[in-house]
């Protein structure tokens, strides 16, 4: 994304006017969650001063700052002092979608260790990421054709639990919940996007301008 990301997060990078966080913190504060926490390395400090508590926004907002970047897993695992002990909905701050979050919510408290939201395979990801089976459990392994993982879940603590501060991914720790059968699933065939090169971020500029 650079040169934009030279000087800006990508979450900061707006889109049809707005930021792309905005839309996520916007859909969240109107479903009633009002306790939000974000994670941020690189230029994180941009993220803080654009975000502040998140009283402009009807939410507060704590900050977990990593220092170098984690992955997502450390990440997480990071933030997890702040993120209690009851399951938490994540969303990955560079991919904008008009996914009803309301989903996650009417999970209530899941037995699985996590449940991911799955979409189309765009064209920069072809192959997929997991198998999603007719019970709604996932899978990793297979012939079967595969979704992508849209950076949209509902998780539980106890998927870290073996986990050790640093930097890690997450998907190695949602393959081992998927080898017992934990790991549930949907597939959302509304808009998502992954905002990672210049020519998605105007794609997804356009489709939101025409819109409003």
């Amino acid at each position: 994304m650079r040169p934009l990301t030279d000087t800006m997060p990508k979450p900061l990078i707006p889109v049809a006017g707005k930021p792309l966080i905005e839309y996520h913190i916007n859909a969240l504060s109107q479903l009633g969650i009002k306790d939000i926490i974000i994670n941020h390395a690189y230029l994180g400090e941009k993220i803080e001063q654009a975000l502040g508590t998140g009283s402009a926004f009807g939410v507060a907002i704590s900050y977990s700052a990593e220092g170098e970047a984690l992955e997502t897993g450390g990440g997480i695992f990071h933030a997890l002092p702040l993120l209690g002990s009851e399951p938490f909905i994540l969303i990955n701050g560079d991919v904008w979608t008009d996914y009803p979050i309301e989903n996650l919510l009417n999970l209530g408290s899941i037995s699985q260790l996590a449940h991911l939201v799955l979409v189309d395979n765009p064209t920069h990801h072809p192959q997929g990421d997991f198998i999603l089976k007719e019970d709604g459990i996932l899978a990793h392994q297979g012939s079967q054709a595969r979704l992508t993982f849209s950076g949209i879940s509902l998780l539980r603590p106890d998927l870290f639990k073996d986990c050790t501060p640093g930097r890690f991914p997450l998907a190695p720790l949602l393959r081992e919940g998927m080898d017992k059968g934990l790991v549930s699933g949907e597939h959302y065939r509304g808009i998502w996007s992954d905002v990672g090169t210049p020519e998605r971020l105007g794609e997804l500029d356009e489709l939101l301008t025409s819109q409003t």
